[in-house]
């Protein structure tokens, strides 16, 4: 391991979570500029400083030893979206994987190489690296895009499409804002179980309930109006115009898990425009959404259960393994443990 540069920050993995975006890109199904190790989800300890590095990117004192949680993205803060718009996650020159020839932060690795402008955060003493790796990117991603969204209203009726990690951080966080009903709909048991854990009011099966049934059962709960906030968390395109159907009058539907489904999906836009809708797209986290992120699994470990949403530890010999668990619908939150 070469020593880090001025600014960067050598770390050991503890753990590196596997996300669904690690199987659309195994797929093909992102393009890759070169060859990289995958992983963009981690918590470590720290084993080497580089010059310059005597806190975090929240000006917490760090040093050799300290647990941290780190976001993949470096952000160039020269383009338009970094200096003007002062929106980091639309970067369009970050600096996001590394060629697998240089240090890099893969996290499915025994150790990464943080480059300077790649912000990290000190851990809180008292707060387990299981819990705060339970949610990796998720939690991050959805407090992105609930923020885009303009946030959730306190009493509001939300339903949350996919309850995999990104479905449950959401569930979860639509539960911490005081919503009124919290409706999760999947296809898996397990991860509608976990679903419940995590706040929701309610659960509907995919595999046992019609399209029909599902929005009687939005409409009952809201007065007969339907969601204020619909969450598409899914990863598939299909959920989109069911999404568009169960969205009350004036309400937001927002969009996180179609990052990689790319293709054409009929749905009817009128939808949009005679109930006053506003559709929002969402990509990556910014800095600051991984510090509020390691923030709240340190204020609610213990009302929720992060660490048990860990279903699945997987060595780096068992990567394909891994993989294959994230699109089961068998597993809870898989992640790498070197």
């Amino acid at each position: 391991m070469p020593s880090p540069s001025a600014g960067a920050v050598v770390a050991r993995v503890e753990y590196g979570g596997v996300c669904g975006s690690d199987v659309h890109m195994t797929r093909g199904e992102f393009d890759l500029p070169h060859a990289i190790v995958l992983g963009h989800e981690g918590v470590g300890v720290i084993e080497e400083l580089g010059e310059g590095v005597v806190h975090d990117y929240a000006g917490v004192a760090v040093t050799a030893g300290d647990r941290i949680y780190w976001c993949p993205i470096a952000p160039c803060h020269k383009c338009w979206y970094c200096t003007i718009e002062k929106d980091f996650s639309s970067c369009t020159q970050a600096t996001w994987f590394g060629p697998v020839d240089k240090p890099t932060w893969g996290s499915y690795a025994d150790f990464v190489t943080l480059p300077e402008g790649a912000a990290f955060f000190r851990i809180p003493d008292g707060t387990t690296s299981e819990a705060v790796i339970a949610f990796g990117c998720a939690l991050p991603a959805v407090l992105q895009g609930v923020e885009r969204a303009g946030g959730i209203k306190p009493l509001s009726h939300v339903v949350v499409q996919g309850c995999g990690p990104i479905g449950l951080a959401a569930v979860m966080l639509a539960k911490l804002s005081g919503a009124a009903t919290v409706t999760a709909i999947d296809a898996s048991p397990l991860r509608l179980r976990l679903a419940e854990q995590f706040g929701a009011t309610g659960v509907l099966d995919l595999a046992s309930t019609s399209l029909d049934e599902r929005l009687e059962r939005v409409r009952a709960v809201s007065g007969g109006r339907g969601a204020d906030l619909v969450i598409e968390a899914s990863g598939h395109r299909s959920a989109f115009p069911e999404g568009l159907g169960l969205c009350a009058r004036n309400a937001a539907y927002l969009l996180i898990g179609l990052w990689a489904s790319q293709g054409e999906q009929p749905f009817d836009p009128s939808l949009i425009v005679q109930r006053n809708l506003r559709l929002i797209g969402t990509q990556y986290a910014q800095g600051r959404h991984y510090h509020d992120a390691m923030k709240i699994v340190s204020l609610h470990h213990q009302a929720f259960p992060f660490e048990a949403l860990i279903t699945h530890r997987c060595g780096l010999h068992e990567a394909r393994q891994a993989l294959g668990l994230v699109t089961s619908g068998q597993a809870g939150k898989v992640v790498m443990r070197p």
